[in-house]
C-alpha cells in the first residue's frame, strides 16, 4: 500500500485524570493527515497485550495503514501519565522501557519509504538505542524529512539532536525549543529571525516552523518568512494540538499552497483541535474548514 506520509515513533495510551486516550505524536499526526485526505502509515511497535489490540482496532477504524506496525512479545504497549495544569498546560510521565523503544528495521519498510513523499519523526523515539539506530537508517530515504522536535530531558543530548537536525528538510519548534536549540549549539541571538537563520545555516535546513500557541506561528522558507496570528478560542485541552498543526501544515505543503495559506491552515487546525477533547477527536473536515473561515 502506497502512502504519501509515514510517521515514525511512539504510539501509546495517554492516562488522563478523567480517562485514557490514544496518543503519541506520530499517531496524532497520522490521524489528522488521514482526516485531511493525505493517506498515512505509522512505523511503531506495540506490546502483545490488550492495550496493543485496542490501538490496532483504532487504526483499523481510522483507516491508518498499520502494515508497518510491529508487535513485541517482551515489552508492553506504552502508557504515558498525563497531567493537565490550571492553565491547560500538559505535563507527562513517560514510562520506560516500552514496545516503541525497540522498533526494528524490517525490510518491508524500506520499500514503503521509497514511495512516500514525507517522513515525519521526533526526538523522543530516539531515547533507546534500537529505535534510534532504526530511525537513522530510515532517514537515509529520499522522502521530505519533517522533524518535530520534542525536547524532554533526559531523552535527548546535544550530539543526538545535531544528528537529527542535520537530516531534516523541515523542522518544527516551539519558541522555547528554538531558543534552547540555538543556545545549545553556540547561538546567542535574541531575535527570532536571527535564531532561525542560525539554525538554518548551522544545519542546512531550508524550512523552519516556529509555533507560538495562541500567538500564532511563523514559517521560514529559505530566506523568506511568513507570519500569522492565532485567534482566541475556548480551549478544552491542548493535547495533540501541535500534532494537528503539523498535519495541516504537511497536507497544505503537499498541495503546494501559498506559504501564508499553509501557515494559516496549520494555525487554524491547532486552534480547532484545542477546542476539543484529546489529540484524536472525531470531527468532519468541513467543520474544520468553516472554523478556518471564521478565525481568519
Amino acid at each position: 500500500m502506497i502512502t504519501p506520509a509515514i510517521c515514525f515513533g511512539e504510539i501509546l495510551w495517554d492516562v488522563l485524570p478523567d480517562g485514557r486516550m490514544p496518543g503519541g505524536a506520530p499517531l496524532n499526526v497520522a490521524y489528522h493527515l488521514n482526516k485531511l485526505g493525505l493517506s498515512s502509515s505509522i512505523i511503531s511497535r506495540i506490546g502483545d497485550d490488550e492495550n496493543g489490540v485496542k490501538l490496532e482496532r483504532l487504526l483499523d477504524g481510522w483507516q491508518i495503514n498499520k502494515s508497518l506496525l510491529q508487535r513485541d512479545t517482551i515489552h508492553p504497549t506504552s502508557e504515558v501519565i498525563a497531567r493537565v495544569g490550571s492553565r491547560n498546560e500538559v505535563s507527562y510521565e513517560i514510562v520506560f522501557p516500552v514496545a516503541w523503544d525497540f522498533i526494528d528495521h524490517q525490510s518491508m519498510i524500506y520499500s514503503a519509504l521509497k514511495s512516500s513523499t514525507y517522513f515525519v519523526y521526533g526526538s523522543l523515539a530516539s531515547r533507546n538505542t534500537l529505535s534510534r539506530e532504526t530511525l537513522f537508517k530510515f532517514l537515509e530515504s529520499d522522502a521530505i524529512k519533517v522533524f518535530d522536535i520534542n525536547l524532554r530531558p533526559p531523552f535527548f543530548d546535544k550530539c543526538l539532536l545535531a544528528n537529527l537536525m542535520e537530516r531534516a528538510d523541515i523542522i518544527k519548534f516551539n519558541e522555547s525549543e528554538l531558543h534552547m536549540a540555538q543556545i545549545l549549539f553556540g547561538g546567542r541571538f535574541i531575535n527570532e529571525r536571527e535564531q532561525v537563520r542560525f539554525i538554518q545555516e548551522r544545519f542546512n535546513v531550508p524550512e523552519v516552523i516556529v509555533t507560538k500557541g495562541e500567538f500564532g506561528a511563523s514559517y521560514y522558507r529559505m530566506d523568506q518568512s511568513y507570519h500569522a496570528w492565532g485567534s482566541e478560542v475556548k480551549v478544552n485541552d491542548t493535547i495533540g494540538s501541535g500534532d494537528s498543526f503539523l498535519a495541516a501544515f504537511i497536507a497544505s505543503h503537499q498541495l503546494g499552497l501559498a506559504p501564508k495559506t499553509i501557515i494559516k491552515n496549520a494555525i487554524g487546525m491547532g486552534a480547532f483541535i484545542a477546542t476539543k477533547k484529546g489529540g484524536c477527536p472525531e470531527y468532519e473536515v468541513e467543520e474544520y474548514k468553516k472554523f478556518i473561515e471564521e478565525i481568519f
